[in-house]
């Protein structure tokens, strides 16, 4: 039985965030950006002067990043904790998070790329809703990197929002139908990469939303197919797929993504979106709660995306 969800307390304007760098290396200009846009959004973010270390690719060693994140949740002035940024690293990490100091205190978390690790791991162990979103020293440091209502929606508020797409947005259906689940997922490689560990992605009953960047077709198809293979889509109830930005072969492929996924998942019986940007996007990266039902329904002109439960409280 997955454990019973964790929500955490809702952010509020004047909260301190937390800024932390799990993964790869950042820079000084781009942390300062996003830290300015957080500020103008109303908030307080703070970080250790240590995120900015750098051992090979890393954001530091291993054992820094790992004392920023779980300080950061024990911080009692600290309201939610957003990733810098993603990149690589989080996987060093799993194993020696002290889960007991995560479940004591529940916070808003937010990050994507290789985040999403810590995403499904903090809500298949714990249930702690969490949240894939746009992260600090990336999207907050483009002015029209955030989608603010979904982020205001999915940080603030207790009560049920939703995501509609009609026929003049980006987002398509590729199999009609409806479906309610839990919604989860993050970046396609990340969730493929997590098979055959103790920190496996947990799908079933699930609304899988994923996505991946730069990645050409026939990669993407290989890590649908071993998700397919290893029986990880046989008890989804829904798919959604991101952007997909710049996964393409070349120009002149001659097929589209949307024809290569359509061949493996199209079998399903379940409804599919493509398009909806959280994670690697152009611009407007929006805020998905994982860990909390959802209802998709997709349709020829129509997709939306209801979130049915609060994801923070009070």
């Amino acid at each position: 039985m997955p454990p019973t969800p964790l929500i955490p307390p809702a952010l509020h304007t004047g909260d301190t965030i937390a800024v932390v760098a799990p993964a790869s290396n950042i820079k000084r200009e781009n942390l300062e950006a996003g830290c300015a846009a957080l500020r103008r959004a109303g908030y307080n973010p703070i970080y250790l002067d240590s995120i900015l270390d750098q051992d090979l690719y890393f954001a530091g060693s291993a054992n820094r990043r790992l004392r920023e994140l779980e300080e950061m949740f024990t911080r009692d002035d600290v309201r939610a904790i957003i990733c810098a940024r993603g990149g690589y690293g989080v996987n060093y990490l799993l194993d020696k998070i002290d889960l007991d100091k995560i479940k004591a205190n529940p916070k808003v978390f937010v990050g994507c790329s290789d985040i999403t690790a810590l995403l499904t791991y903090f809500n298949n162990a714990l249930g702690l809703v969490t949240f894939h979103g746009p992260m600090a020293a990336r999207d907050w440091a483009r002015a029209d990197g955030v989608d603010l209502f979904s982020w205001q929606s999915a940080l603030t508020r207790a009560a049920p929002w939703e995501l509609n797409f009609n026929a003049t947005s980006s987002v398509r259906a590729l199999v009609a139908g409806s479906a309610e689940g839990i919604l989860y997922g993050g970046c396609l490689s990340i969730l493929a990469a997590s098979l055959g560990t103790p920190y496996a992605i947990q799908t079933d009953g699930k609304i899988l939303f994923v996505e991946d960047v730069a990645e050409k077709p026939f990669r993407i198809d290989r890590m649908l197919m071993q998700l397919k293979l290893a029986g990880k889509l046989n008890a989804v109830r829904g798919l959604i797929f991101g952007e997909m930005l710049d996964c393409v072969q070349n120009a002149n492929q001659g097929y589209t993504l949307e024809e290569v996924i359509t061949r493996i998942v199209g079998d399903l019986g379940i409804p599919v979106a493509y398009g909806i940007r959280s994670g690697h996007v152009t611009n407007g990266n929006i805020t998905l709660p994982i860990g909390i039902r959802a209802r998709l329904t997709v349709e020829e002109e129509n997709v939306n995306l209801k979130i049915l439960d609060p994801t923070v409280s009070g």
